[in-house]
Protein backbone atom coordinates (compact mmCIF):
# COMPACT_ATOMS: atom_id res chain seq x y z
CA UNK A 1 0.00 0.00 0.00
CA UNK A 2 0.98 3.64 -0.75
CA UNK A 3 1.88 4.62 3.03
CA UNK A 4 2.59 8.20 3.88
CA UNK A 5 4.10 10.15 6.52
CA UNK A 6 3.15 13.53 7.35
CA UNK A 7 5.84 15.43 9.60
CA UNK A 8 3.92 18.41 11.28
CA UNK A 9 0.90 18.43 13.45
CA UNK A 10 -0.08 22.51 12.73
CA UNK A 11 -2.51 23.54 10.25
CA UNK A 12 -0.58 22.57 7.32
CA UNK A 13 -0.34 19.25 8.60
CA UNK A 14 -3.84 18.60 9.62
CA UNK A 15 -5.16 19.97 6.33
CA UNK A 16 -2.98 17.46 4.37
CA UNK A 17 -4.40 14.90 7.43
CA UNK A 18 -8.06 15.63 6.21
CA UNK A 19 -8.03 15.46 2.54
CA UNK A 20 -5.96 11.98 2.61
CA UNK A 21 -8.62 10.46 4.78
CA UNK A 22 -11.06 12.05 2.84
CA UNK A 23 -9.18 10.14 -0.30
CA UNK A 24 -9.16 6.92 2.31
CA UNK A 25 -5.18 6.92 1.99
CA UNK A 26 -2.98 5.04 4.44
CA UNK A 27 -1.17 7.66 6.49
CA UNK A 28 0.28 9.32 9.68
CA UNK A 29 1.01 12.29 11.26
CA UNK A 30 4.14 13.43 13.64
CA UNK A 31 4.38 16.35 15.53
CA UNK A 32 7.09 17.30 18.25
CA UNK A 33 5.12 18.77 20.06
CA UNK A 34 3.30 16.91 23.21
CA UNK A 35 -0.09 18.57 22.34
CA UNK A 36 -1.67 20.03 19.24
CA UNK A 37 -1.97 23.84 18.98
CA UNK A 38 1.49 24.45 21.30
CA UNK A 39 3.55 25.70 18.32
CA UNK A 40 0.65 28.88 18.13
CA UNK A 41 0.64 28.70 22.19
CA UNK A 42 4.10 29.04 22.10
CA UNK A 43 3.87 32.97 21.09
CA UNK A 44 3.18 35.91 22.14
CA UNK A 45 0.42 37.07 24.56
CA UNK A 46 -1.36 39.44 22.18
CA UNK A 47 -1.30 37.91 19.05
CA UNK A 48 -4.32 37.88 17.16
CA UNK A 49 -4.72 36.48 13.58
CA UNK A 50 -4.90 39.20 10.75
CA UNK A 51 -8.44 37.19 8.97
CA UNK A 52 -11.57 37.33 10.83
CA UNK A 53 -13.11 34.08 12.01
CA UNK A 54 -14.97 33.47 9.03
CA UNK A 55 -12.25 32.68 7.03
CA UNK A 56 -10.24 30.80 9.49
CA UNK A 57 -11.73 27.76 9.82
CA UNK A 58 -9.95 24.20 7.79
CA UNK A 59 -11.78 22.00 5.50
CA UNK A 60 -14.81 20.87 6.77
CA UNK A 61 -14.68 22.68 10.25
CA UNK A 62 -15.87 26.52 9.97
CA UNK A 63 -14.13 28.35 13.05
CA UNK A 64 -16.36 28.58 16.28
CA UNK A 65 -16.43 32.98 16.74
CA UNK A 66 -17.82 35.54 15.90
CA UNK A 67 -17.54 35.93 12.17
CA UNK A 68 -16.07 39.45 12.31
CA UNK A 69 -13.85 38.83 15.23
CA UNK A 70 -10.28 38.16 14.89
CA UNK A 71 -9.11 34.73 16.88
CA UNK A 72 -6.43 34.72 19.24
CA UNK A 73 -3.39 32.85 19.10
CA UNK A 74 -4.77 30.61 22.14
CA UNK A 75 -8.05 30.48 20.32
CA UNK A 76 -6.70 28.99 16.93
CA UNK A 77 -4.14 26.42 19.16
CA UNK A 78 -8.11 25.01 20.57
CA UNK A 79 -9.68 24.84 17.53
CA UNK A 80 -6.56 22.47 15.59
CA UNK A 81 -6.29 20.54 18.73
CA UNK A 82 -10.26 20.25 18.37
CA UNK A 83 -10.31 19.88 14.37
CA UNK A 84 -7.84 16.64 14.63
CA UNK A 85 -9.89 15.02 17.41
CA UNK A 86 -12.90 15.82 15.45
CA UNK A 87 -12.00 14.19 12.55
CA UNK A 88 -9.90 11.30 14.59
CA UNK A 89 -6.53 11.82 12.38
CA UNK A 90 -3.92 9.51 12.95
CA UNK A 91 -1.52 11.76 15.20
CA UNK A 92 1.64 10.55 17.19
CA UNK A 93 2.49 14.14 19.48
CA UNK A 94 6.11 14.51 21.27
CA UNK A 95 7.58 12.67 17.84
CA UNK A 96 10.13 14.45 17.03
CA UNK A 97 11.74 13.76 13.42
CA UNK A 98 15.56 13.95 13.64
CA UNK A 99 16.39 12.61 9.84
CA UNK A 100 14.65 11.76 7.04
CA UNK A 101 16.33 10.20 4.11
CA UNK A 102 16.12 7.75 1.27
CA UNK A 103 17.20 4.17 1.11
CA UNK A 104 16.39 0.95 -1.88
CA UNK A 105 13.26 3.39 -3.18
CA UNK A 106 11.84 4.27 0.45
CA UNK A 107 12.22 7.22 2.59
CA UNK A 108 13.02 6.53 6.43
CA UNK A 109 11.74 8.76 8.94
CA UNK A 110 13.23 8.64 11.82
CA UNK A 111 14.21 10.47 15.28
CA UNK A 112 15.22 9.45 19.13
CA UNK A 113 13.11 6.25 19.35
CA UNK A 114 11.55 5.36 16.26
CA UNK A 115 12.01 4.63 12.85
CA UNK A 116 9.31 4.32 10.03
CA UNK A 117 9.71 3.21 6.45
CA UNK A 118 7.36 4.94 4.36
CA UNK A 119 6.26 5.49 0.23
CA UNK A 120 5.86 9.35 0.52
CA UNK A 121 6.45 11.91 2.68
CA UNK A 122 4.76 15.25 3.96
CA UNK A 123 7.10 18.14 4.88
CA UNK A 124 3.84 20.50 7.07
CA UNK A 125 5.62 22.84 8.57
CA UNK A 126 5.90 26.51 8.17
CA UNK A 127 9.66 28.16 8.12
CA UNK A 128 9.11 29.18 11.47
CA UNK A 129 11.42 26.67 12.65
CA UNK A 130 14.58 28.23 14.09
CA UNK A 131 15.18 31.87 14.99
CA UNK A 132 17.49 33.89 13.23
CA UNK A 133 19.79 36.46 14.69
CA UNK A 134 22.51 38.07 13.30
CA UNK A 135 26.06 36.10 14.62
CA UNK A 136 27.09 40.08 16.18
CA UNK A 137 24.74 40.26 18.32
CA UNK A 138 27.05 38.15 20.79
CA UNK A 139 29.36 41.10 20.92
CA UNK A 140 26.30 43.00 22.30
CA UNK A 141 26.85 44.47 26.24
CA UNK A 142 26.05 40.96 28.83
CA UNK A 143 23.10 43.74 30.44
CA UNK A 144 21.33 44.32 27.39
CA UNK A 145 18.13 42.00 27.43
CA UNK A 146 17.94 40.27 23.96
CA UNK A 147 14.91 38.40 22.88
CA UNK A 148 14.30 37.05 19.33
CA UNK A 149 10.21 37.46 18.50
CA UNK A 150 9.86 33.52 19.09
CA UNK A 151 11.04 34.02 23.02
CA UNK A 152 8.98 36.85 23.53
CA UNK A 153 5.59 36.99 24.98
CA UNK A 154 4.90 40.54 26.40
CA UNK A 155 6.67 43.83 28.16
CA UNK A 156 6.89 42.26 31.88
CA UNK A 157 10.14 40.71 30.43
CA UNK A 158 11.97 43.63 29.60
CA UNK A 159 14.04 45.93 32.04
CA UNK A 160 13.42 49.40 32.49
CA UNK A 161 14.63 51.30 29.72
CA UNK A 162 14.51 52.02 26.15
CA UNK A 163 14.09 48.84 23.21
CA UNK A 164 15.58 48.65 20.23
CA UNK A 165 13.38 46.21 17.74
CA UNK A 166 15.64 45.16 14.91
CA UNK A 167 13.31 44.14 11.84
CA UNK A 168 10.49 46.12 10.33
CA UNK A 169 8.15 43.52 9.25
CA UNK A 170 4.65 42.41 10.64
CA UNK A 171 5.83 41.01 13.91
CA UNK A 172 8.49 43.95 14.54
CA UNK A 173 5.60 46.55 14.05
CA UNK A 174 2.65 44.12 16.18
CA UNK A 175 5.58 43.75 19.00
CA UNK A 176 6.81 47.03 18.84
CA UNK A 177 3.74 48.95 19.01
CA UNK A 178 2.87 47.16 22.06
CA UNK A 179 6.29 47.58 23.84
CA UNK A 180 5.44 51.67 22.90
CA UNK A 181 2.33 51.64 24.84
CA UNK A 182 3.89 50.06 27.73
CA UNK A 183 5.93 53.24 28.10
CA UNK A 184 8.91 52.15 26.74
CA UNK A 185 10.52 54.57 24.00
CA UNK A 186 10.53 52.37 21.51
CA UNK A 187 12.99 52.58 18.12
CA UNK A 188 11.53 49.98 14.96
CA UNK A 189 15.15 49.40 12.45
CA UNK A 190 14.62 48.24 9.12
CA UNK A 191 13.37 49.43 5.72
CA UNK A 192 9.80 49.97 4.82
CA UNK A 193 7.91 46.94 3.90
CA UNK A 194 5.02 48.79 2.73
CA UNK A 195 1.12 48.13 4.05
CA UNK A 196 -1.94 47.22 2.91
CA UNK A 197 -3.72 50.33 1.79
CA UNK A 198 -7.37 49.54 4.09
CA UNK A 199 -8.12 48.49 8.11
CA UNK A 200 -8.45 44.85 8.07
CA UNK A 201 -10.92 45.55 11.00
CA UNK A 202 -12.62 48.61 9.45
CA UNK A 203 -16.51 48.51 7.86
CA UNK A 204 -15.27 46.89 4.63
CA UNK A 205 -13.53 44.77 6.72
CA UNK A 206 -16.72 43.89 8.65
CA UNK A 207 -18.67 43.55 5.37
CA UNK A 208 -16.07 41.29 3.87
CA UNK A 209 -14.92 43.21 1.50
CA UNK A 210 -11.14 44.26 2.17
CA UNK A 211 -10.65 40.33 3.65
CA UNK A 212 -12.36 39.40 -0.05
CA UNK A 213 -9.82 41.21 -1.63
CA UNK A 214 -6.93 40.10 -0.07
CA UNK A 215 -7.99 36.26 -0.27
CA UNK A 216 -8.45 37.29 -3.94
CA UNK A 217 -5.02 39.30 -4.36
CA UNK A 218 -3.29 36.97 -2.53
CA UNK A 219 -4.71 33.75 -3.55
CA UNK A 220 -5.31 34.19 -7.07
CA UNK A 221 -3.56 36.93 -8.44
CA UNK A 222 0.34 36.60 -6.29
CA UNK A 223 0.48 32.88 -7.61
CA UNK A 224 3.73 30.98 -9.22
CA UNK A 225 1.48 30.64 -12.49
CA UNK A 226 1.18 34.63 -12.83
CA UNK A 227 3.93 36.98 -13.87
CA UNK A 228 3.05 38.99 -10.75
CA UNK A 229 3.05 36.11 -8.83
CA UNK A 230 6.18 35.14 -10.21
CA UNK A 231 7.83 38.76 -9.62
CA UNK A 232 6.67 39.41 -6.03
CA UNK A 233 7.84 35.53 -4.82
CA UNK A 234 11.62 36.07 -4.14
CA UNK A 235 10.68 39.53 -2.53
CA UNK A 236 8.38 37.95 -0.04
CA UNK A 237 10.63 34.85 0.23
CA UNK A 238 14.05 37.30 1.51
CA UNK A 239 12.38 40.34 1.90
CA UNK A 240 9.04 39.71 3.80
CA UNK A 241 5.53 40.53 3.16
CA UNK A 242 3.69 44.09 3.73
CA UNK A 243 2.48 45.15 7.58
CA UNK A 244 -1.46 43.81 7.30
CA UNK A 245 -2.67 45.38 10.69
CA UNK A 246 -0.55 48.30 11.50
CA UNK A 247 -0.15 51.09 9.56
CA UNK A 248 3.15 53.70 9.38
CA UNK A 249 0.22 56.18 11.35
CA UNK A 250 -0.48 53.33 14.16
CA UNK A 251 3.58 53.14 14.42
CA UNK A 252 3.96 56.87 14.73
CA UNK A 253 0.89 57.51 16.89
CA UNK A 254 2.17 55.05 19.30
CA UNK A 255 5.70 56.95 19.32
CA UNK A 256 7.97 55.05 17.69
CA UNK A 257 10.83 56.03 16.24
CA UNK A 258 12.11 54.64 12.98
CA UNK A 259 15.38 54.08 12.55
CA UNK A 260 17.55 52.61 9.18
CA UNK A 261 18.91 48.85 9.26
CA UNK A 262 21.22 47.26 12.26
CA UNK A 263 24.86 46.91 10.44
CA UNK A 264 27.01 45.78 13.53
CA UNK A 265 28.06 46.23 17.35
CA UNK A 266 30.39 49.09 19.30
CA UNK A 267 31.84 49.04 22.32
CA UNK A 268 28.77 46.45 23.06
CA UNK A 269 26.14 48.82 21.26
CA UNK A 270 24.00 48.44 18.20
CA UNK A 271 24.85 50.43 15.44
CA UNK A 272 23.04 51.83 12.60
CA UNK A 273 23.63 51.76 9.03
CA UNK A 274 23.38 56.04 9.01
CA UNK A 275 26.45 55.04 12.13
CA UNK A 276 24.24 56.06 14.58
CA UNK A 277 25.03 53.89 18.08
CA UNK A 278 22.27 53.00 20.31
CA UNK A 279 22.33 53.37 23.87
CA UNK A 280 19.61 50.61 24.49
CA UNK A 281 18.65 48.42 27.32
CA UNK A 282 16.39 45.96 25.62
CA UNK A 283 16.53 44.19 22.10
CA UNK A 284 14.43 42.04 20.41
CA UNK A 285 15.00 40.58 17.13
CA UNK A 286 12.59 40.48 14.67
CA UNK A 287 14.70 38.76 12.25
CA UNK A 288 13.00 35.94 10.96
CA UNK A 289 13.22 32.59 11.26
CA UNK A 290 15.25 29.90 9.44
CA UNK A 291 13.04 26.60 7.88
CA UNK A 292 15.08 24.41 10.56
CA UNK A 293 15.38 21.28 7.56
CA UNK A 294 18.89 20.28 8.54
CA UNK A 295 17.40 16.40 9.30
CA UNK A 296 16.15 16.61 5.75
CA UNK A 297 19.04 14.39 4.32
CA UNK A 298 18.07 14.85 0.67
CA UNK A 299 19.24 16.79 -1.83
CA UNK A 300 16.45 18.69 -2.54
CA UNK A 301 18.36 22.51 -1.62
CA UNK A 302 18.78 25.27 -3.86
CA UNK A 303 21.63 27.35 -3.12
CA UNK A 304 20.04 29.82 -1.46
CA UNK A 305 19.43 26.97 1.14
CA UNK A 306 15.36 26.66 0.25
CA UNK A 307 13.77 23.25 -0.49
CA UNK A 308 13.43 23.01 -4.43
CA UNK A 309 9.55 21.96 -5.70
CA UNK A 310 6.66 23.04 -7.98
CA UNK A 311 4.20 24.22 -5.64
CA UNK A 312 4.71 21.82 -3.02
CA UNK A 313 5.51 18.40 -5.03
CA UNK A 314 9.27 17.99 -5.32
CA UNK A 315 9.73 16.76 -9.07
CA UNK A 316 13.94 15.94 -8.34
CA UNK A 317 12.74 13.37 -5.13
CA UNK A 318 9.22 11.85 -6.47
CA UNK A 319 7.42 10.70 -3.16
CA UNK A 320 8.43 14.56 -1.14
CA UNK A 321 5.91 17.14 -0.88
CA UNK A 322 5.85 20.29 1.10
CA UNK A 323 3.06 22.40 2.61
CA UNK A 324 3.01 25.63 4.85
CA UNK A 325 6.30 26.96 3.49
CA UNK A 326 6.02 30.85 2.14
CA UNK A 327 4.89 31.31 -0.70
CA UNK A 328 4.59 27.02 -1.73
CA UNK A 329 1.92 28.34 -4.49
CA UNK A 330 0.75 31.79 -3.84
CA UNK A 331 1.06 34.27 -1.39
CA UNK A 332 -1.99 32.97 0.92
CA UNK A 333 0.15 29.83 1.24
CA UNK A 334 0.70 30.16 4.97
CA UNK A 335 -2.91 31.64 5.02
CA UNK A 336 -5.56 29.29 6.48
CA UNK A 337 -7.23 29.15 2.85
CA UNK A 338 -4.23 28.69 1.32
CA UNK A 339 -2.66 25.99 3.30
CA UNK A 340 -5.93 24.11 2.51
CA UNK A 341 -5.47 24.51 -1.27
CA UNK A 342 -2.01 23.75 -1.13
CA UNK A 343 -2.74 20.59 0.78
CA UNK A 344 -5.50 19.38 -1.08
CA UNK A 345 -3.36 19.26 -4.52
CA UNK A 346 -0.56 17.46 -2.82
CA UNK A 347 -2.88 14.89 -1.62
CA UNK A 348 -4.22 14.41 -4.77
CA UNK A 349 -0.60 14.00 -6.11
CA UNK A 350 0.43 11.55 -3.07
CA UNK A 351 -2.59 9.75 -3.91
CA UNK A 352 -2.05 9.21 -7.49
CA UNK A 353 1.13 8.52 -7.33
CA UNK A 354 2.09 4.95 -8.88
CA UNK A 355 5.02 3.66 -7.11
CA UNK A 356 7.66 1.76 -8.79
CA UNK A 357 7.37 -1.80 -8.95
CA UNK A 358 9.08 -3.96 -6.49
CA UNK A 359 11.99 -5.58 -7.16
Amino acid sequence: MNTTIVIGGGQAGLSVGYHLAEREADFQILDSNERIGDSWRARWDSLRLFTPARFDGLAGMPFPAPRHSFPTKNEMADYLESYARHFKLPLKTGRKVERVVRENGKFIVSGRDFRIETDNVVIAMSNYQQPRVPPFSRELAPDIVQLHSSEYRGPSQLKAGDVLIVGAGNSGAEIGVEIARNKHRTWLAGRDVGHVPFRIDGFPARAGLSSLLLRFVFHRVLTVNTPMGRKVRPKVLFGGGPLIRQKPRDLADAGIMRMPRMRGVAGGKPVMEDGTVMDVANIVWCTGFHHGMDWLDLPVFDEHGEPRHASGVCTECPGLYFVGLHFLHAFSSTMIHGVGRDAQRVADSITSRKLPPKT
